[in-house]
């Protein structure tokens, strides 16, 4: 067992190449830094032209003297990888960091469950808030929600457990659809309401958006379905189970993880989308619960609104919209994952 650990190269890990990752990591830093100083030129122009070229030799080096050619391949596609992660990381969290400063200065118990019926653009941050955009944009999701988990489902399921010939249409309708632009599905329902005559509400608001959730929860949940061994079914139909109750009771159980998954991201894609609503819902500063008639604010749409103005104060109001947003996301995703946490133990207890 010695032998073989020894003449495994990435166990061969010694004093001299600790060194030389620690200076490839460390010299090109106060070295660029100093060029920069000493000449000075801009910081970013430095950084790109010259700690990048710099940091890239240094890790390429690294890996000839350690690997040969193939190991200064291999690490300069660990720098560029662990570079672009970083500064993902970075450009995320420094939009995460820039919604949540300039969203505490809007946000107060009053900006929570108040509307806007009696706020114009510059009156005080003290009166009005959020609280019709939050129970808008929550009827919205449920509507979508309720329409499109089920027949994602059940779509998930024909294309699995079907033996039918059209499955391969199906699948290819589902593909073709995921790729929709969201402004094409708002455009489509636009189209009828101009057609039929019916007014803009919060149930043509969820039918912008029900084309932009529907495939992603079917596609989710159909490789959800496909991941789950097929061990599982042979078993219940050797034991005597008919088709539909090996499904029910054996198939779907074990994929319940995926399906939750499935909902989750249909959430994901469809909870800050902006477009479809400025077509299809027709803004308003009142509290509206009625879905089917008259205007319906959402979050989205309350930023929208609110950011294109040139006061402070309606800026702040949008700011501080956006962070209700995201709360309202972390609240949706923490609920959906605890519930299925719960049920998924206390399946194991009763197993």
């Amino acid at each position: 067992m010695a032998n073989f650990i020894q003449n495994q190269p990435w166990k061969r890990n010694s004093v001299s190449r600790r060194v030389q990752i620690l200076l490839a990591i460390v010299v090109p830093l106060p070295l660029v830094s100093l060029v920069a100083l000493l000449s000075g030129l801009d910081p970013t122009m430095t950084f790109i032209t010259l700690f990048l070229p710099l940091q890239l030799f240094a890790a390429g080096l690294v890996g000839y003297l350690s690997y040969g050619k193939r190991g200064f391949g291999d690490a300069a596609l660990l720098f560029i990888t662990t570079f672009l992660s970083l500064f993902v990381l970075i450009l995320l969290m420094s939009v995460l960091w820039s919604v949540v400063t300039e969203g505490f200065k809007a946000l107060s118990p009053q900006f929570i469950y108040q509307n806007n019926k009696y706020v114009d653009q510059t009156t005080s941050l003290e009166f009005g808030g959020v609280g019709h955009a939050i129970l808008g944009t929550l009827l919205l999701i449920l509507m979508t929600t309720l329409a499109a988990v089920p027949l994602g489902f059940a779509m998930a399921i024909y294309l699995t457990q079907s033996q039918s010939k059209a499955r391969n249409l199906v699948r290819t309708f589902t593909q073709a659809i995921s790729g929709l632009p969201s402004v094409v599905s708002g455009l489509f329902i636009l189209a009828i309401i101009e057609a039929t005559g019916i007014g803009r509400s919060g149930l043509t608001g969820a039918l912008a958006l029900f084309p932009l959730m529907l495939p992603t929860v079917a596609r989710v949940a159909e490789e959800s379905l496909k991941l789950v061994p097929v061990d599982l079914r042979y078993a219940a139909l050797a034991l005597g189970s008919p088709n539909y109750r090996a499904f029910f009771r054996v198939i779907l159980p074990a994929a319940k993880t995926g399906l939750l998954t499935a909902v989750l991201l249909g959430l994901a894609r469809i909870v800050g989308e902006t477009a479809p609503l400025l077509l299809t819902l027709n803004p308003s500063s009142a509290t509206n619960l009625n879905p089917f008639d008259g205007g319906m604010m959402a979050l989205p749409t309350y930023v929208y609104n609110y950011l294109a103005s040139y006061y402070d104060t309606s800026q702040a109001r949008a700011w501080g919209a956006s962070l209700v947003l995201l709360i309202l996301v972390a609240i949706l995703f923490g609920t959906a994952r605890i519930i299925g946490r719960q049920k998924s133990l206390k399946s194991k207890g009763k197993k």
